[in-house]
């Protein structure tokens, strides 16, 4: 796929067909994800990929954790936000609404307890930096999750980003064995995306450059 297209064409997908993706296509997806930029080539980045029957334990032990300390999604500005954030963020939540009502399901419990199972991607990719960095090299994790999308995306997978999970660090860590020294800054749902889900059929709008972009010449 051209670059662009993958830019242009990728969103992220809330429902996921029970289908094994082949590791030689998540390590592809890895190969290029890795290629990402990052301050002086530290790379800073650990990546752990978690499927089969882990993943399903992942997920309970999220869900488990979710419920019990009710951490959701969330902004998390001390302020309220503007109008122009809410109004971004409120697109997916008015389009499901309908969808949700039907199913009975809150957009808040969709939101959060999606996370925390990826959305039911087979694939569960976890992206970690190492305690030794500051904050500011949260920037190359960033990039490099970048990468990750477009790269599966280019591969045909789809993905969503997953923010919530690392309020869960403890726990996660405990069940996988991660290195305590690393701290678990978002996670990956990667898999196929259930094409018949009205979850699939929503893709978020986009500002115009002249809301962002100043131009000084």
């Amino acid at each position: 796929m051209e670059l662009a297209a993958a830019i242009r064409d990728r969103k992220s997908a809330r429902a996921f067909i029970d289908r094994v993706v082949p590791k030689e296509i998540t390590e592809q997806v890895l190969k290029l994800a890795l290629c990402a930029p990052s301050g002086l080539n530290l790379q800073p980045w650990r990546i752990y990929v978690v499927t089969g029957e882990e993943k399903a334990r992942l997920s309970r032990v999220l869900l488990k954790a979710y419920r019990e300390k009710q951490v959701s999604c969330s902004p998390k500005t001390e302020k309220p936000l503007p109008q122009k954030y809410s109004r971004r963020a409120g697109g997916l939540s008015h389009y499901l609404a309908p969808f949700l009502q039907n199913d009975g399901i809150t957009f808040t419990k969709f939101v959060n307890e999606g996370s925390c199972n990826f959305y039911g991607a087979p694939v569960a990719v976890l992206l970690c930096q190492e305690k030794i960095f500051p904050k500011d090299r949260l920037v190359d994790i960033g990039i490099c999750a970048g990468y990750l999308l477009l790269a599966a995306g280019s591969l045909g997978l789809d993905t969503c980003p997953v923010a919530l999970i690392a309020e869960y660090q403890d726990e996660i860590k405990d069940l996988l064995n991660i290195d305590p020294d690393n701290d678990i800054i978002m996670g990956v749902a990667m898999g196929y995306a259930d094409a018949e889900s009205p979850f699939n059929a929503y893709k978020s709008s986009r500002d115009e450059p002249g809301s962002f972009v100043t131009w000084i010449d």
